[in-house]
């Protein structure tokens, strides 16, 4: 049996995913993986719902009501864009600055080491260009 190029970077991507939030909800932050996906789509200056709901490729409506959720357990806020008075921004809160995103982030780093230790640095540095010039074509839209 062969297993396609793209459920071999879903497997990765999923274990990574899970080990993060695992590190999350351990530290007594309950964030579902879906409200996990979109705080970490959320740019540092914000972003607005119809832009998280098309990086998180789910509908507006869904993204909406994720959002609404972590506003209403403090992750995130709202407030006006300065570039458009008719919409708003999700912005993350100084909580998740401080206390979710040092944890997620020094996750992340852990797994890429033990990537890199396994793959060697040629290697992931390979992969990460290669799954980048990917990315141009897979989700244009992400900023990156």
């Amino acid at each position: 049996m062969t297993i396609s190029t793209a459920l071999l970077m879903f497997i990765s991507h999923r274990s990574a995913e899970a080990r993060i939030m695992d590190v999350v909800m351990e530290a007594g932050h309950d964030i579902s993986p879906a409200q996990g996906r979109l705080l970490a789509r959320i740019d540092e200056h914000g972003t607005r719902i119809g832009d998280l709901a098309d990086y998180a490729q789910i509908t507006r409506q869904t993204a909406t009501a994720l959002v609404d959720r972590l506003e209403k357990s403090g992750f995130v806020h709202r407030a006006p864009d300065p570039a458009d008075g008719r919409s708003r921004l999700v912005i993350l809160s100084e909580y998740t600055r401080e206390k979710i995103l040092p944890l997620a982030r020094e996750k992340e780093r852990v797994i890429e080491q033990e990537w890199v230790a396994h793959l060697g640095k040629k290697r992931m540095d390979q992969l990460r260009a290669t799954l980048e010039d990917l990315r141009k074509i897979t989700d244009p839209s992400f900023p990156g």
